[in-house]
Order: structure tokens, then C-alpha cells, then sequence
């Protein structure tokens, strides 16, 4: 009966904790979709309800590392159940630096709205962070399901992501010596894109972590990664938001 309570317990403290972890994946795609749609409207209110809602995925990171040490300080788990729980806090951790680069995203709008527009920028990063919310929808439905395929599928697609980043670094550069009046916006478009090109990084992550789960072992393969071009940004000196 004393085991049998001990593993009623524990299965309780993991579905409370992996409760609070989908929680917060959800406020990590609100923040990714928001983010991108404050830039794309040239909303401040918006980008600054995203660098608001940052300290809440904050606190709720915290709140899901201390409880999964205090499970694995009490309930000792072993086998699947130590992997479950080393999983959500890798998983939370992962999830914590998305939230960064979408407030870095809501930050560096909060500048943009007072530079003149690049014609079209807005709208591809829109795209593209998109795909990296998708992406993350998947993850965490790949590890609701403990599905490795589908988290393997995520995997590949960050190569969709480093494309569009490259791609966009590119038409960026562009603007930049084409008028050097464009360096300013495009320096803090360009942080943006690589912010997000960084989710998407962060994003493969929790698949990694998904197919360990499920596997018991990390993927052998290496995933797919876009060449980074292999260009220069102009400097600036014009002050602006921290990358």
C-alpha cells in the first residue's frame, strides 16, 4: 500500500507539473504570434502586453523547476519517470528563452514604429515567425502524444526556418547599401529575424527532448542547418534596443 501511495503521489506532482508546462508553452505561442503582429501592425500597446506577459512565462519557469526538484528530491523516480521529469525541465527551460526572444521581438517594435518601414519586412517576419510557432505547436503536441515522429518532423523543418532568415539577412543587406538611411531599421530587423531563427533552434530542442522521452536516447543524427551567409552589417551609431 506504501508504494502504491508513493506512485499515486508522484503521478499527481507530474500531471500538475507537466499542467503548468503546457500552460506555459501556450503563453510562449500567444507571445511568438503577438510579437510578430505588433511589428507587423506597428501596435506598441501590443508589443508592450507581450514584454508585460514575459514576467509571467518567467515565473511559471520558475515555478516548474522547483517543483520538479522537489519531485526528484522526494519521489527519487527512476527509468521513464526520471526521463518525464528531466524532460519537462529541459523543456520549460527551452520554452523560457522563446519567451525572451519574443520580448526582444515586442522591444525592438517598440523602436521600429518611429523609423520609416522597409517596404515589406514586417510582413516576411510575420511569415516566419509563423513557422516558428508552428513549429512549437507541433513540439508540444509531439510530446502531449509522446510522438517521435512528429518530433523528428519538427527537426527537419528548422532548415525552413535558417532559408527565411538567410533570405531575409540578404534583402536587409540590400536596403542597407542601397540608402544608408535604411541601416538603422534593417540593423533592428535583422536582430529581429535572428531572434527568431533562434526559436526555431530552441524549438528543435524540445523535439530532441521529445524523441528522448520516448526513445530513452537523444537523435544521432545531426538536424539540418541553412549556411549562414557570410556578409558583413554595416555599423551603426544610432542608439536602439539591446539584441
Amino acid at each position: 500500500m506504501t508504494d502504491q501511495h508513493i506512485a499515486s503521489a508522484f503521478d499527481r506532482d507530474l500531471e500538475d507539473i507537466q499542467a503548468h508546462l503546457m500552460k506555459m508553452g501556450g503563453m510562449v505561442e500567444d507571445a511568438i504570434r503577438q510579437g510578430a503582429r505588433s511589428l507587423k501592425n506597428r501596435d506598441e500597446e501590443l508589443a508592450a502586453k507581450v514584454r508585460q506577459n514575459d514576467k509571467k512565462i518567467d515565473a511559471l519557469d520558475l515555478q516548474i523547476q522547483e517543483d520538479c526538484a522537489r519531485v526528484l528530491a522526494l519521489r527519487q523516480p527512476i527509468a521513464s519517470d526520471l526521463r518525464t521529469v528531466l524532460t519537462v525541465m529541459k523543456v520549460a527551460a527551452n520554452l523560457e528563452r522563446i519567451g525572451d526572444y519574443a520580448k526582444n521581438m515586442a522591444k525592438r517594435t517598440t523602436v521600429l514604429v518611429h523609423m520609416q518601414p522597409i517596404d515589406g519586412a514586417s510582413g516576411a517576419i510575420k511569415r516566419m515567425a509563423g513557422e516558428a510557432q508552428q513549429m512549437l505547436t507541433d513540439a508540444l503536441d509531439a510530446y502531449i502524444r509522446r510522438d517521435a515522429d512528429l518530433a523528428q518532423d519538427v527537426r527537419e523543418r528548422d532548415l525552413e526556418i535558417d532559408q527565411m532568415y538567410n533570405a531575409l539577412f540578404r534583402e536587409f543587406l540590400t536596403f542597407m547599401m542601397e540608402d544608408p538611411r535604411n541601416i538603422s531599421s534593417c540593423m533592428h530587423l535583422h536582430f529581429i529575424a535572428k531572434n527568431i531563427e533562434r526559436m526555431g533552434d530552441h524549438v528543435t530542442s524540445i523535439a530532441d527532448q521529445v524523441i528522448y522521452l520516448v526513445k530513452g536516447e537523444m537523435p544521432d543524427e545531426a538536424r539540418p542547418k541553412g549556411n549562414a551567409p557570410n556578409y558583413e552589417i554595416p555599423a551603426t551609431t544610432n542608439s536602439g534596443a539591446k539584441a
